[in-house]
C-alpha cells in the first residue's frame, strides 16, 4: 500500500509544473510580448494590407501607436468612440468613456489607422518610421482617417495573446468588407509574433458587432467571458468576451467545451 501511495505521489508531482518550468514559461511569455510590442510598422509583413480597394472605398492603412498621437488624431478617436459606442453603452458610457481616454494613449496602445485614399497620393506607401517625420501639420495631406483599430500584446490565463481594444470605422465605410480586412491583418500580426490568440470584448447590446465576430469572423464566446465562467454573474453584465485561438494550448485553456466548464 505504501508503494502505491508514493507512486500516486511521484505521479502527482510530475504532473503538477515546478516552480522554475512556471517562471520559465513566465519569462518566455514576457520576451514575446516584449518583442512583438517593439515592432514599429506591423504592415511591413503585410504589404497587401497597406491599400483596401472596393468600389466607392480607396483607403490605405498605417501603423501607430498610444504614446505618439497627435492631438487632431486623439480626437477624431474620442469623438468616433463617442459616436459609434455611446449608444450600446447606455448609462456605462460617461465612465468608460473615460476609461477609453486613457487606454487610447497608453505606451502600450498599438493602432492600426485606415486613412481614405481618395487625397492622398504617394504618402500611402509611406513606412511608420517615415510618416512619423511628417509634421502634425501635414496629417490631413495623408487623407482623412476613417477608422482604426486599437490592439495590445497581453498575457491572458498565461497565455501571450492580442487583445482588441477597439475596432471602430465611420458609419460611410462600414459594409464595405473593411472590418472583416482589418480583422483578418489582426490575425496575421497575431501569429506572426506567437500570440495563442486575439481576444476582445463586445457589449451584448451591439448586435451588429456581436453578429460580426460570431458569424463572419468564426469567433466564440471564451471560457473568461462571464456567462461561461457563471450563467447567473453572465446575466448581469453588459458584455461577453470572444476569442479565436491559434494553438491547442490556447484552445484547451480560451475555448474549453461547456460540459466541461459546467463538470468542475
Amino acid at each position: 500500500m505504501e508503494s502505491k501511495g508514493l507512486s500516486r505521489n511521484n505521479r502527482e508531482n510530475k504532473a503538477k509544473p515546478k516552480r522554475k518550468e512556471i517562471i520559465e514559461k513566465r519569462k518566455a511569455m514576457d520576451a514575446l510580448i516584449k518583442v512583438a510590442s517593439a515592432e514599429k510598422d506591423y504592415l511591413s509583413a503585410f504589404p497587401a494590407f497597406r491599400h483596401y480597394q472596393i468600389s466607392g472605398l480607396s483607403a490605405f492603412l498605417e501603423s501607430g501607436r498610444g504614446d505618439k498621437l497627435y492631438s487632431p488624431v486623439k480626437q477624431f478617436i474620442q469623438n468616433l468612440l463617442k459616436a459609434n459606442m455611446e449608444g450600446p453603452y447606455g448609462s456605462e458610457w460617461p465612465a468608460e468613456e473615460k476609461v477609453k481616454r486613457r487606454e487610447m494613449v497608453a505606451p502600450e496602445a498599438r493602432y492600426v489607422f485606415v486613412r481614405n485614399a481618395s487625397n492622398a497620393s504617394s504618402v500611402e506607401f509611406l513606412t511608420t518610421s517615415e510618416l512619423e517625420k511628417t509634421s502634425a501639420n501635414c496629417v490631413e495631406e495623408r487623407g482623412p482617417i476613417v477608422g482604426f483599430v486599437h490592439f495590445r500584446f497581453v498575457i491572458e490565463e498565461e497565455l501571450p495573446v492580442l487583445y482588441v481594444y477597439e475596432l471602430q470605422l465611420e458609419p460611410r465605410v462600414q459594409g464595405k468588407g473593411l472590418g472583416k480586412f482589418l480583422m483578418q491583418l489582426i490575425e496575421l500580426i497575431a501569429c506572426k509574433n506567437h500570440m495563442g490568440a486575439v481576444v476582445l470584448t463586445v457589449q451584448k447590446a451591439n448586435s451588429a458587432a456581436m453578429n460580426f465576430y460570431l458569424c463572419k469572423m468564426r469567433y466564440v464566446t471564451s471560457t473568461i467571458s462571464p456567462s461561461r465562467v457563471d450563467p447567473l454573474i453572465g446575466v448581469e453584465k453588459s458584455y461577453e468576451i470572444l476569442c479565436k485561438t491559434f494553438s491547442n494550448e490556447a484552445k484547451a485553456i480560451l475555448e474549453e467545451p461547456l460540459e466541461l466548464v459546467h463538470s468542475v
